[in-house]
């Protein structure tokens, strides 16, 4: 499965929604997310499992990039 992660870079500052940004992991669960990025110090705000059709979608984007954890 496909998880989109927004997040801020840092966990220490206030969260600017300007300044939020995405990657996309491949995991089996949130859970496993969240382990594959606990030693990055990321302010996450959301993770959302793409379906297969929104993830036809995002990688129309120039910003989607597969993240390799």
């Amino acid at each position: 499965m496909i998880f989109k992660v927004l997040y801020q870079e840092s966990a220490h500052e206030i969260p600017v929604r300007e300044q939020t940004k995405s990657l996309y992991i491949e995991a089996e669960s949130i859970r496993e997310v969240r382990s594959k990025l606990v030693d990055r110090e990321y302010n996450i705000e959301y993770i959302q499992k793409l379906d297969e059709a929104h993830l036809e979608y995002e990688k129309q984007s120039d910003a989607f990039k597969m993240e390799n954890i």
